[in-house]
């Protein structure tokens, strides 16, 4: 009992301590603050990640598509594979959804202020229906968003918005027409001029849809105020020309499409890069009718599920070298790989803030030992044991530790439950974003707290605690009564 007491009246008188106390206290704060700002992070990504190339993912090198063949040797078509998936009993029972997909480069092509403006993206071709059933889809989409049945329909306002556009067009060509012959000034040595004919260059833009990524059809700049300005570049109803590589010689071909709607996933990676068009467009376009170059599996139970199917697939697809099969996971494992490492070694930088306060721990320990030799002297003159003694200085650095961490965990949780308000009064203050909305288009800062975690930092920090102290309590446990009561 006698060691309970000396360790909390030794907190309470001794000042000293509560440098120690706010050392541990900032440590856990910030570790907490950090984990749970970075898993909330972590947590998103991967939620855009697998929602967009859902459970599993089966692609193919070939530009042309898959090429299984049947029993007789005849190429099956994507609706045909799938069939043959699903009727294999190990992959019917534990497959949900299944869709197929063409996804290639191109370059995207729009007017913007009677500018041309060119941008690569990746074009994918689906069918919208079965798409959503595999997820991550639809509850991106900005008109349709969370639709059972999403699709590439125009609205009767994009409908007007392009005929109005093409009136514009028809009236910009016949001024150009109609304006005299000595204000045009050609030079000998240029290019001549397309034929704009409507059998020949570009023709007029057909009514098929298209899903642009946010970040394509909207810019964001900063004004003389320093404020982020949005400004919309493609409107629904807007026209654009799709240029990739098609046929077995990979020969430029193209598409015109009308703007539908929008795909906002918040990542700038995929906002500003997906286009999305009708599958059975694209297969035209690219001369690969009844192909798909990928096909996106959504599971019943991804966890339970994921290694027998991805297996039985490898059985499925043996005969195609090329076919390449993974788990969202494996497809993006570099990227999910860097995150748990960037992770790993900012807690291990952080924690040498709770190394700091165990320094103090250590040093503070060894000036009580030295002012407390007649006391330490007395009690084992008393009858306590090294043991004991020990126990009393590792008792009060135990004692450090909790009450510096249980202050640590409230005020990084309550940090982190406000850093957005946070965050918004220091970019208030200094002028500048301490979060740039530009950089992910997240409305606000994602954050995760973790239980678990919380937990390893409080065990960690008080550990250390008890760590620094034991020197200084080996110390004292050995030393002897008469010694330490000579001058006495």
């Amino acid at each position: 009992m006698y060691k309970i007491i000396l360790c909390v009246r030794y907190l309470q008188t001794r000042y000293l301590a509560f440098i120690c106390i706010v050392s541990v206290m900032l440590g856990v704060a910030t570790l907490i603050v950090v984990n749970a700002v970075m898993s909330g992070f972590s947590t998103k990504l991967k939620d855009r990640l697998h929602g967009i190339l859902s459970d599993v993912v089966i692609d193919t090198e070939r530009t042309d598509g898959f090429e299984v063949l049947d029993d007789n040797g005849d190429a099956l078509t994507p609706q045909q594979i799938i069939a043959q998936m699903k009727s294999n009993p190990i992959l019917r029972e534990r497959i949900e959804a299944v869709t197929p997909t063409i996804e290639t480069f191109a370059i995207l092509q729009f007017r913007y202020r009677g500018t041309v403006i060119a941008k690569p993206v990746r074009v994918i071709g689906i069918e919208p229906h079965s798409r959503a059933k595999v997820g991550g889809f639809a509850e991106y989409l900005v008109r349709q968003k969370g639709s059972r049945t999403p699709s590439f329909e125009l609205t009767a306002s994009a409908i007007q918005r392009h005929e109005w556009n093409r009136k514009q067009w028809e009236y910009h060509d016949a001024n150009m027409l109609s304006q005299p012959a000595q204000m045009k000034i050609e030079d000998p040595n240029s290019i001549p001029p397309p034929n704009l004919e409507i059998d020949k260059g570009i023709p007029q833009a057909k009514i098929h849809g298209a899903i642009v990524g946010y970040a394509i059809a909207h810019f964001r700049y900063r004004d003389d105020k320093g404020q982020t300005v949005e400004e919309v570049a493609l409107e629904e109803g807007d026209d654009i020309i799709i240029t990739t590589a098609g046929g077995q010689e990979l020969k430029p071909v193209w598409g015109s499409f009308l703007v539908t709607d929008y795909l906002k996933t918040e990542m700038s990676e995929y906002d500003q890069s997906f286009v999305f068009v009708p599958l059975d467009q694209l297969q035209r376009i690219r001369g690969m009718l009844e192909r798909a170059t990928a096909f996106q599996i959504k599971l019943h139970n991804y966890e339970r599920d994921k290694e027998i199917v991805t297996k039985e697939l490898r059985m499925f697809f043996r005969n195609s070298p090329e076919v390449r099969i993974a788990t969202w996971e494996e497809h993006q494992g570099p990227l999910l790989a860097a995150i748990d490492v960037e992770r790993g070694i900012l807690n291990l930088l952080l924690f040498m803030i709770v190394g700091v306060a165990g320094f103090s721990i250590l040093a503070i320990f060894t000036m009580i030992v030295s002012e407390k030799y007649r006391d330490i002297g007395i009690m084992k003159s008393l009858g306590a044991s090294n043991w004991g003694v020990l126990q009393i200085f590792l008792g009060y650095g135990m004692l450090l530790g909790i009450v510096g961490c249980t202050f640590g965990t409230f005020l990084g949780i309550w940090i982190t439950n406000n850093i957005n308000e946070i965050e918004a009064a220091l970019s208030s203050l200094t002028g500048r974003a301490v979060f740039p909305r530009d950089v992910y288009y997240f409305k606000e800062i994602p954050t995760n707290i973790d239980s678990m975690t919380i937990l390893m930092i409080d065990m960690g920090a008080v550990g250390t605690a008890m760590l620094f102290s034991l020197i200084p309590a080996w110390r004292a446990a050995r030393l002897q009564p008469v010694r330490a009561l000579r001058f006495e």
